[in-house]
């Protein structure tokens, strides 16, 4: 007679659970979820998460960081003069008009499209600020909302034969293009250049610099305190839900080096005249869009449309409605961007928007890290970006190097930029992150 019960080394296998179903290797290494990890072991754990980001491809505003300092360290050997205050100072307020425009291109390009009628409409919003307040009178407050509010409109014009009627993106931004630069000259007419009065409130949006000195460190003290608090209700939120989240220890080395920054950046700008309102102003605009991208729902819709379309359709996402609110936008900041441009150069003229406006406004996203492919980005992408190519600008001209010299760096950068996306999302392809 045989029996039922097979023996092996003095125990059944009768009771064998799931967990004994696929014995380990003896020297086998189990996966630990970097979650878990960055949960038990706090700031080391994060150290550990950040180096394998770093390996998989996920290098995020690193790049432009190194970038920057490592351009900086060039121009002042080169010339003590780049990192003066004057220098910063000016550095600061050329950056804020393109780079309001930039930020626009960041929302489109993070739907994966393109907009390439920004300058255009920078160049119209001008003129058309410019031709109702000082040819027609009309109270700057109205003119100043009329040229913006054209803006928004045009760009809804574009969103809505690129969402509902189906033409691409690039077409639809293209023909703006020809036709709003079209349109610029007709409003301007034959006086070609209007300039703008030096005591106007658009006027003073680049030309004002509050010189007291507790603007700039109240300024700073404000963004800093605001940064850690954030930072620590983000943490405590995140913490309750059962999720993870950024250790005490992190935080405070994060707002240290926040604080490093723009409290020296606060001390040089004293040296000169102050604090620009131009930068306050382009910041307060990044702190507010930043908020709406990663904070509310509408930003999540519109990093869900750069992701994939079919599925955000399928998540009940309004793909038209997303569409045509984002290209609104775009054309709102063009807009924006544009009156801060006239504002700096005192006047309205048949080439704003114009020249290399365009490829600077993108390039500056680019560069800054959002990616041409959609889905990935940030607001603060345009203030990076726009920090390298004004860097270049502004040091090669203090090393009065030809404009052609300039365009080349610049557009070497802008490579670089790309090919440093492109090869990043095929390594976090072949980590299983992409």
């Amino acid at each position: 007679m045989t029996t039922n019960v097979h023996k092996s080394n003095g125990g059944s296998h009768a009771k064998r659970g799931p967990a004994d179903a696929n014995p380990v290797a003896k020297d086998a290494v189990t996966a630990v979820d970097p979650r878990l990890l960055v949960r038990q072991e706090g700031f080391k754990g994060y150290l550990t998460e950040f180096v394998r980001k770093m390996r998989s491809g996920d290098l995020g505003a690193v790049p432009v960081i190194v970038g920057i300092a490592i351009i900086w360290a060039v121009f002042q050997a080169k010339d003590s003069a780049f990192l003066s205050p004057k220098n910063l100072s000016d550095l600061s307020i050329l950056i804020g008009g393109t780079g309001m425009i930039s930020v626009g291109i960041v929302f489109v390009l993070l739907l994966g499209e393109i907009d390439l009628s920004v300058g255009s409409i920078s160049g119209l919003a001008a003129a058309t600020l410019t031709v109702l307040n000082v040819n027609h009178g009309v109270p700057e407050g109205i003119a100043v909302i009329a040229a913006l509010g054209a803006g928004a409109v045009l760009g809804a014009i574009h969103g809505f034969f690129f969402a509902k009627i189906g033409v691409p993106a690039f077409v639809v931004t293209l023909a703006g293009l020809l036709a709003w630069n079209g349109l610029m000259l007709q409003v301007l007419g034959t006086t070609g250049t209007i300039g703008i009065d030096d005591d106007s409130f658009v006027r003073t949006l680049t030309d004002h610099y509050f010189s007291q000195l507790i603007a700039a460190y109240g300024a700073a003290t404000v963004a800093v305190a605001g940064f850690f608090l954030a930072q620590f209700i983000d943490s405590r939120r995140r913490k309750a839900a059962g999720v993870p989240s950024r250790p005490l220890s992190e935080i405070l080395v994060r707002t240290a080096v926040l604080a490093a920054i723009v409290f020296t950046a606060a001390w040089r700008l004293n040296e000169y005249k102050g604090l620009p309102l131009g930068l306050v102003i382009f910041v307060l605009v990044l702190v507010l869009l930043d908020f709406v991208v990663r904070r509310t729902s509408y930003g999540r819709k519109v990093n869900a449309l750069g992701g994939s379309v079919e599925a955000a359709r399928r998540a009940g996402i309004n793909v038209e409605a997303v569409r045509m609110s984002v290209f609104a936008l775009s054309g709102l900041m063009a807009a924006f961007g544009g009156l801060m441009i006239a504002s700096r150069v005192g006047s309205a003229s048949q080439q704003a928007g114009t020249g290399n406006l365009l490829m600077e406004a993108i390039a500056a996203a680019v560069i800054g890290g959002t990616s041409l492919f959609g889905g990935r980005g940030s607001v603060w992408s345009a203030m990076l970006g726009m920090l390298v190519i004004g860097s270049i600008s502004s040091g090669m001209n203090l090393l009065g190097v030809a404009n052609s010299v300039q365009y080349m760096i610049t557009g070497g950068v802008l490579l670089a930029a790309v090919v440093i996306d492109s090869v990043s999302r095929r390594t976090q392809r072949s980590a299983g992150r992409g």
